[in-house]
């Protein structure tokens, strides 16, 4: 082929498909539109249920900080009152000397 040939080919192509496809879309719109519905409800149903789940994971992740926290405050705590009453008893045994 020359390339005026290859040129028309290419032209007639591209000014079929541009007249072609507003009529195919406007004839599938019909049957794509509740498609296109139902899969964007789909997706936001997936999206809420996704969200509600990390908000879940949060609150979870929440409590276990706060139970770290009181672990550690009780254990140093623990620790304080176990060193006060190492004081206590080392200044009790040198008073008895």
């Amino acid at each position: 082929m020359t390339p005026n040939n290859e040129l028309f080919k290419g032209l007639a192509i591209g000014f079929g498909v541009a007249v072609l496809t507003p009529l195919v879309i406007a004839a599938l719109a019909p049957v794509l539109q509740p498609a296109a519905r139902s899969a964007l409800k789909a997706g936001l149903r997936v999206y809420e249920k996704g969200r509600e789940n990390i908000e879940l994971l949060g609150e979870a992740v929440d409590d276990i900080v706060a139970e770290v926290h009181e672990e550690m405050h009780d254990t140093a705590s623990a620790a304080e009152d176990a060193s006060e009453s190492v004081a206590d008893a080392s200044a009790d045994a040198g008073s008895m000397h």
